[in-house]
C-alpha cells in the first residue's frame, strides 16, 4: 500500500457515530443497488463509490462485513472476512491500522457496528 494521500482531495462528511447492526452491515454489499459498506476494527465505511467492492470487484469479499482480519493478514478469502483481529501478530496489526489509514483518507464513516468488540 504505498502513500496513503489519495490521488485527488476527496471531501469527506464528518463521520457518523450510528449503530449498525450486522444484518443491516450484510445488506450493504453493492448487490441489486445496495450500497456497499466495508467495516474494520467495527468503524462502517461506505464504499459504494468504488468498483472495487462491487461485485465482481476484486474485493468484493469484504461487502457487508467487517473484514478487519482479512485485511490485515492481506487475504481475500472470504473465510478470513471477519472481525477477529486481535489474535494477529505485531506485523499484520500494523497492516491493519494501515488499512485504517487508508480508508479513513478516502471513504465516509456512516456508523459503527452494534456491539463490536474488536474496535481497539
Amino acid at each position: 500500500m504505498p502513500g496513503f494521500e489519495p490521488k485527488t482531495t476527496v471531501q469527506l462528511d464528518p463521520p457518523k457515530d450510528d449503530p449498525i447492526s450486522v444484518e443491516e452491515l450484510s445488506k450493504m454489499n453493492g448487490k441489486e443497488g445496495a450500497k456497499c459498506y466495508v467495516a474494520i476494527k467495527g468503524k462502517v465505511y461506505d464504499v459504494s463509490g468504488s468498483k472495487a467492492y462491487q461485485p465482481g470487484g476484486s474485493y468484493h469479499v469484504f461487502a457487508g462485513k467487517d473484514a478487519s482480519r482479512a485485511l490485515g493478514l492481506m487475504s481475500t478469502k472470504e473465510s478470513d472476512a471477519v472481525p477477529e483481529w486481535k489474535d494477529l501478530d505485531d506485523k499484520e496489526k500494523k497492516i491493519l491500522d494501515d488499512w485504517v489509514t487508508y480508508f479513513s483518507k478516502r471513504y465516509n464513516i456512516v456508523g459503527r457496528v452494534e456491539g463490536a468488540t474488536n474496535t481497539e
